[in-house]
């Protein structure tokens, strides 16, 4: 157990700065896969045992997990387009050959950094899968430490745009949102913290090279929606990279 100095302040940076200190400690051992399993979170007994099964089917996966839900019924294999290819930072599994390769968690203040390790990953060519047949619980609802749903939300906006993301998907995202608890209002808040990040001109916290990445994955997905809609035909959020 290595216990950390105790910080004044709360922070995905002071997480990456943990994680990195324990890992400083195991490095040198022999292992294939690395992982981050986070506190406030459960699962079944064979879960590990199944995510790691999946290494050995496939020596091109670099990152693998599984969805997730939380109380109040949500599920991110239903109530998410992050999809099949997005691995929650709640329990990430790497290859080790993989994370190396990435540079592992990027200690960036404002948050994404699992998000950042597993689009990088993909970036540099590896498959991240998540996976339908098991799921963790989330035993609090993410981005609301020491802070209220609404302002989880803003906050999110600010990080859709600090990380790139497109303003065509921040417009769908924003629409989507509004048909989910709580309404017009969540949308809302989500679309006006891209907007002040927007307009204050928030540096950004990916390279130039991640954010055409992310965006082209975006414009994919959001073409692969829109023809499914088109179609007359059931969207499929967690597979809609396939659709």
């Amino acid at each position: 157990m290595i216990e950390m100095p105790a910080r004044r302040d709360r922070s995905f940076a002071a997480k990456v700065n943990s994680f990195n200190a324990g890992y400083d400690r195991v490095k040198h051992l022999n292992y294939e896969v690395i992982g981050n399993l986070d506190a406030d979170l459960s699962f079944g007994k064979d879960y590990l045992e199944f995510l790691m099964g999946k290494f050995g089917e496939d020596p091109a996966l670099g990152v693998t997990g599984t969805i997730f839900k939380e109380e109040g019924g949500y599920s991110s294999g239903t109530d998410s387009f992050e999809g099949h290819t997005h691995v929650a930072g709640g329990c990430q599994l790497f290859r080790r050959k993989c994370f190396e390769q990435i540079g592992g968690y990027v200690p960036i203040k404002a948050g994404g950094i699992d998000w950042i390790a597993v689009t990088t990953a993909r970036m540099r060519g590896w498959k991240t899968r998540s996976y339908r047949e098991k799921w963790f619980f989330h035993h609090r609802s993410l981005g609301t430490a020491e802070r209220s749903p609404l302002a989880s939300a803003f906050s999110y906006g600010e990080k859709d745009y600090c990380l790139g993301g497109h303003p065509l998907w921040e417009c769908f995202r924003v629409l989507y949102k509004m048909t989910k608890k709580p309404y017009v209002i969540g949308g809302a808040v989500l679309g006006c913290g891209y907007l002040w990040a927007l307009l204050r001109r928030a540096p950004r916290t990916v390279s130039e090279e991640l954010m055409r990445f992310h965006r082209g994955e975006q414009m994919v997905k959001l073409k692969a929606i829109l023809k499914s809609l088109l179609l007359f035909r059931r969207v499929d959020s967690f597979r809609v990279m396939q659709s």
